[in-house]
């Protein structure tokens, strides 16, 4: 996947996602997004033929970047992980920070990223993060 299709997968599934979460949070968002990245969450074997690992991301976290500084991370050599979870996870009146949890397998094969068919590419939207108790319909601060 080339810089400019993942941009644009970015792009779009911020902006959904940042739609999904107004349905359980009461803050007010604003459509400035800026990214929270955790890299090789899924911790994958080194030795894995079929993907590219980045085993020396263990443990890698980086804050408060742009889009493109997102691209420039998670794009390399044409590969991005095979799934990327998004999620909104603040917010102040000048910005939404997105959370994007990525898997450890790089690829660069459309048919393996998690939600291709979806149309999101690597991008599974998920809810803010659900407080202790949480009931349905009853929206909560981040």
């Amino acid at each position: 996947m080339n810089k400019s299709d993942f941009l644009y997968l970015l792009l779009g599934t911020s902006y959904a996602s940042f739609k999904f979460a107004k349905r359980y949070i009461s803050n007010d968002l604003v459509p400035e997004f800026r990214y929270d990245i955790e890299l090789n969450i899924s911790n994958d074997d080194p030795n894995l033929t079929q993907f590219t690992i980045y085993p020396e991301d263990n443990g890698k976290k980086y804050f408060n970047l742009e889009d493109k500084e997102v691209v420039a991370i998670l794009c390399r050599n044409n590969k991005v992980p095979v799934w990327i979870d998004i999620s909104v996870s603040k917010s102040d009146n000048e910005k939404t920070i997105l959370s994007l949890l990525c898997a450890g397998r790089y690829t660069s094969d459309k048919n393996e990223l998690y939600y291709n068919e979806s149309g999101s590419g690597p991008f599974g939207i998920k809810s803010p993060n659900l407080p202790y108790g949480y009931k349905e319909g009853i929206k909560f601060k981040l």
